[in-house]
């Protein structure tokens, strides 16, 4: 099998990550966390010649979500998030997307457990139920290659904030350190804001652990 690849589109007003995973050898992708701009991000991948297989969600925070109709209207990709998120995509003041001045909610098509792993286009992929960020946050593992999105749980040398609907900063420290401190130390991290890292990295220089 070939290798896994990894790509990045920055969106919207608060520069949001968003990742797409392929094979090398395949034109099949993962769409992660679509963020607004729905419409540029399908074209950019159909101009390269991929098709949007699923939207994983690492969470329901507008900046992460505002994608996701366009997409799947186009490409009819399931969307996939943690069963205890499914109140705040359900909720536009919870998301945040009222207070952003544009509404928006969405019902997945299938809600996770945590732990769950699923194989979408040739990708095995874990789920890590991480709460903090929101109570329905989650990270996405990817063993064969050591990688984690990890969305607003954790980034470079921080983390995501807890003063929003369904956060909690108690929460969110354990989900750092008992969900993701246990991983390899060269589990390359991608966050859903700001620059990729290693969870070795993180143990070693986040104030915030």
């Amino acid at each position: 099998m070939t290798e896994i690849k990894i790509g990045k589109m920055l969106i919207g007003s608060v520069q949001t990550n968003c990742y797409f995973l392929y094979r090398e050898d395949q034109k099949e992708v993962i769409c992660i966390d679509p963020a607004d701009q729905g419409e540029q991000i399908y074209q950019k991948l159909l101009s390269q010649g991929f098709t949007i297989k699923a939207i994983l969600l690492t969470h329901g925070h507008f900046d992460h979500i505002f994608g996701c109709d366009v997409i799947k209207e186009k490409t009819n990709a399931p969307i996939y998030a943690l069963k205890q998120e499914k109140e705040l995509l359900g909720n536009a003041t919870q998301n945040v997307s009222v207070q952003f001045g544009r509404p928006y909610t969405l019902n997945a098509d299938y809600y996770f457990e945590d732990g769950e792993s699923i194989t979408i286009a040739g990708m095995n992929v874990r789920v890590i139920a991480t709460p903090g960020h929101t109570a329905g946050s989650c990270c996405f593992y990817l063993e064969e290659v050591g990688m984690l999105i990890s969305g607003d749980t954790l980034f470079e040398e921080s983390v995501g904030r807890t003063d929003l609907p369904t956060g909690s900063g108690a929460q969110l420290a354990r989900s750092v350190k008992e969900k993701l401190f246990i991983l390899p130390e060269e589990t390359k991290v991608y966050p859903g804001h700001g620059d990729a890292t290693t969870i070795g990295h993180e143990k070693q220089y986040n104030p915030f652990f």
